[in-house]
C-alpha cells in the first residue's frame, strides 16, 4: 500500500453519495450551534427525500452554525455505499436502520484517523516511524471495511489511542527543528491542552508549539505564525484567524478552520480550502 491512500477524495464528505446520516444519525442540542433539539436517529426536519438538505444555503442564517462546520471525513458515503451497499435507511428495516445510524459515528472516527495518518506519512521528518504508520493506516482501513456487527463491537476508543502514541512521535519528530526565535526545544513549545479560551494571542509566535487539545475559543490569534504547529484536537470555534500564517501547520482539519473566523490573508495549508463564510465576513 503507499503512503497515501489511492484516492484522498475518500476523505472528504460526499453528500451525493450518502443517506443523509449526519442529518439522521447524529443529536442536535438547542443552542448557538442548532436551531432546535433532536434526538439521535431522529430525521431533521430539514432533510428532504432525496437525502438532501432544505436549508443548506442559509443554514448560518437559520441557526444551524453546527451543521457548516461538520465533516464527516467521507464517513457517510462508505457506510452507505460499502457497508450496507446502497440499501437506504428509509426502505430498510427498523432494525437495518438502527444499525446504521449505530455504526456511522465508528466509522467517522476511523476515517478522522486515517485523515491523521495519510498526513503524518506525508511528513519527510517523521520517517523514522513511517513503517508504524503505514501498518496503522492499512489497519484502520481494514477495520472500515468490517461487517455492521463487528464496526459497532468495536473499541474504537483503544484504537484511537494506540495510533494516538504514533502521532505523538509524529509530532515531536515534526516539530523538533521549528521555533521561533529564542524558543528551541522544551520550554513554551508544548501547550497541549492548554485553556487559551478568549486569549489576545495577537502577533503570537507560535511555530513548532504543540497545542494538541488546547481550547482557543474566542482566541485572537490575528496575524499569529503557527506554521509548524501541531493542531491536533485544538477547539478553534470563533477563533480569529485573520491573515494568521498556517501554512505548515500539522493535523489541521477543515472542520476546525469551518468553526474560526479568517480572512482573505490567512494562509492555510494546501490540503485544507478556506471556508465560504470567511470571504463572506471580510
Amino acid at each position: 500500500m503507499p503512503d497515501q491512500i489511492a484516492d484522498p477524495s475518500d476523505l472528504r464528505g460526499d453528500c451525493a453519495q450518502c443517506f443523509g446520516l449526519c442529518c439522521v444519525a447524529l443529536p442536535f442540542a438547542r443552542s448557538a450551534d442548532f436551531a432546535l433539539d433532536k434526538p439521535a436517529g431522529k430525521p431533521c426536519p430539514n432533510l428532504q427525500g432525496d437525502h438532501r438538505c432544505g436549508i443548506h444555503a442559509g443554514l448560518r442564517q437559520k441557526g444551524f452554525t453546527g451543521c457548516t462546520v461538520y465533516d464527516c471525513f467521507g464517513a457517510g458515503q462508505k457506510v452507505s455505499q460499502v457497508t450496507f451497499g446502497g440499501q437506504d435507511w428509509r426502505t430498510g428495516s427498523t432494525e437495518h436502520a438502527r444499525r446504521m445510524f449505530d455504526v456511522f459515528p465508528v466509522v467517522r472516527q476511523l476515517h478522522e484517523l486515517l485523515w491523521y495518518l495519510t498526513e503524518a506519512l506525508g511528513l519527510p521528518a517523521a520517517r523514522p516511524v513511517h513503517p508504524e504508520l503505514r501498518r496503522a493506516l492499512e489497519r484502520t482501513e481494514r477495520l472500515t471495511r468490517q461487517t455492521p456487527e463487528e464496526l459497532a463491537a468495536l473499541d474504537v476508543a483503544a484504537h484511537r489511542q494506540e495510533v494516538n502514541v504514533l502521532l505523538l512521535r509524529t509530532s515531536e519528530l515534526a516539530r523538533a527543528d521549528v521555533g521561533g526565535k529564542g524558543k528551541g526545544k522544551g520550554r513554551g513549545r508544548d501547550r497541549r491542552r492548554a485553556d487559551l479560551m478568549g486569549a489576545r494571542l495577537r502577533g503570537a509566535d507560535l511555530r513548532g508549539v504543540s497545542l494538541r487539545g488546547a481550547c482557543l475559543i474566542a482566541a485572537d490569534l490575528t496575524g499569529a505564525d503557527l506554521r509548524g504547529a501541531d493542531l491536533i484536537g485544538a477547539d478553534l470555534r470563533d477563533a480569529d484567524l485573520t491573515d494568521a500564517d498556517l501554512t505548515g501547520a500539522f493535523f489541521l482539519t477543515q472542520p476546525q478552520l469551518n468553526a474560526a473566523r479568517g480572512s482573505g490573508g490567512t494562509r492555510l495549508p494546501a490540503s485544507l480550502s478556506r471556508p465560504v463564510h470567511w470571504t463572506a465576513a471580510h
